[in-house]
């Protein structure tokens, strides 16, 4: 208790100097005033989102007319034509502006930003973003299975997402205010929940918003997240094709633990084979 502030403070500048992603933090803090803008998550996750789906976007254009890219397509023989894809862009826009805007300003208002000085360790990022992704599977596990097993919830608020049973990048976002809602909450609950710095916090974002625009890619390549991580723990693109195409199985967005605990974990005729 009487320590002064410079011993207090000692150790803390010692172990910024330390930490390998302290650099990229200050680089992130720089940018304090726009991080802090009641602006930023939407621009952010809306900028985020259109990069990740741009490469596939190009790959539906290409690989309508190169045959060798289609080999990596989960349904060939579908393609979004450029109108379904201005469709989901335009109900996407819709969504941010109307409903997620309002509420992130709401957010800013009651809770404002305040950034740290130091930034996290590697392995704590790591360890947070994975409980991060296993909290908002589980949430969204809970959600995706009431809304299908409740026929008025379905025909409410997730039928418009079912509108396409052959997912192409674009329809990552075409739903429902509610089920938009639904799914941002989730995602900013999660790192709330675990305490998470706020680098961490911006990582889990990206990787949330990759996972969900590559499940609804509609392709799957040797690369794929789900191809690197061993004994079939995370479901992929293709699990959840199956799921557009079934409508009965496969309802956890990225892993496949709490499909196989209930019984609905499917897979396709060639994943039976391997």
């Amino acid at each position: 208790s009487n320590m002064n502030r410079s011993e207090l403070s000692f150790p803390l500048e010692g172990a910024r100097r330390d930490l390998a992603l302290q650099p990229l933090w200050d680089a992130v803090r720089a940018h304090e005033d726009r991080i802090r803008s009641p602006f930023f998550p939407v621009i952010f996750s809306f900028s985020v989102y259109l990069a990740f789906c741009l490469p596939f976007i190009l790959l539906d254009l290409l690989s309508a007319k190169i045959v060798f890219l289609r080999k990596y397509k989960l349904q060939p023989q579908n393609y979004p034509t450029p109108s379904k894809m201005m469709l989901c862009l335009a109900c996407t826009i819709y969504n941010h502006v109307v409903y997620i805007f309002p509420v992130t300003v709401a957010h800013w208002y009651l809770q404002p930003v305040s950034l740290p000085e130091a930034a996290p360790e590697v392995p704590r990022v790591l360890l947070d973003i994975l409980a991060c992704l296993l909290l908002f599977d589980f949430q969204s596990f809970v959600w995706h299975v009431l809304h299908h097993r409740i026929p008025w919830l379905y025909k409410t608020f997730h039928k418009l997402h079912h509108h396409n049973t052959s997912t192409f990048v674009l329809s990552t976002h075409y739903s429902s205010a509610w089920e938009t809602l639904s799914l941002g909450v989730f995602a900013g609950v999660s790192p709330r929940v675990m305490k998470c710095h706020h680098l961490t916090e911006i990582a889990f974002f990206v990787v949330n918003i990759w996972l969900s625009v590559e499940d609804h890619s509609g392709y799957e390549f040797p690369w794929s997240l789900h191809k690197l991580v061993p004994f079939g723990l995370c479901g992929g693109p293709r699990h959840h094709d199956i799921h557009h195409l079934h409508f009965r199985s496969n309802y956890a967005p990225y892993f496949t633990h709490w499909d196989r605990l209930f019984g609905t974990l499917a897979h396709s005729d060639s994943e039976k084979k391997e």
